[in-house]
């Protein structure tokens, strides 16, 4: 809401009409609802929880499992647990395939939301790389014509309005590119956040036994 706001009303309404703010306002207005789209779609989406409590004796013989075959069950949520399922103690049931627990969607990341989840997190790094380039491009033009061109606040205001808003683009522009990449290097390696930490886990304690020894 804040760069909405310094975008529009301090950086491209005063020059309304030119071809820059036409296309920058088409730029950042479609980032910002692609965003807002993705995380929606990221909240609401079922992560691919297991029914919860499906680990009863009917049930498994109702799923045409055999006798003696081996069925891993979570104790926590009493369910039947699938192979790359783990269960979420946030939402206190298990997801096939999760990757974390987000907080910025209120939910988790896992099998049938992530893509929805990489492109929130692509659209915020473009609408932050997006802002911080016109609130530098905007910082320095208005320095260059020593701010008679800069006529929507005072010359205090627009600079603390484009510092804060640099702060910001920066901020989240680094962090939203880092959380794409580790997602895209999720997906092309096809191994959740908690599998790469097991292995690392596992790697760790093995050199460390290897030391010991």
């Amino acid at each position: 809401l804040y760069s909405e706001f310094v975008v529009v009303r301090v950086i491209l309404m005063p020059y309304f009409g030119s071809l820059y703010t036409i296309v920058n306002m088409l730029l950042f207005q479609t980032f910002g609802m692609l965003a807002f789209t993705s995380h929606i779609k990221a909240m609401l989406t079922d992560p691919g929880a297991v029914p919860r409590g499906n680990a009863t004796k009917e049930n498994i013989q109702r799923m045409g499992f055999k006798e003696g075959e081996v069925i891993f069950k979570c104790t926590k949520c009493c369910s039947i647990k699938p192979d790359r399922a783990h269960h979420c103690s946030v939402c206190q049931r298990c997801i096939r395939k999760m990757d974390h627990h987000c907080p910025w969607v209120n939910n988790c990341v896992g099998e049938r939301n992530q893509k929805y989840f990489v492109l929130f997190t692509l659209y915020i790094a473009l609408m932050s790389f997006h802002a911080l380039f016109m609130a530098l491009n905007h910082f320095i033009g208005c320095i260059g014509s020593d701010w008679k061109d800069c006529p929507a606040f005072s010359p205090p205001a627009t600079i603390i309005f484009l510092l804060f808003l640099m702060f910001e683009g920066l901020l989240f522009a680094l962090f939203t590119s880092i959380m794409f990449g580790t997602q895209v290097s999720a997906i092309w390696y096809d191994e959740t956040g908690i599998e790469a930490l097991k292995k690392e886990e596992a790697t760790w304690v093995r050199k460390s036994r290897w030391k010991s020894i």
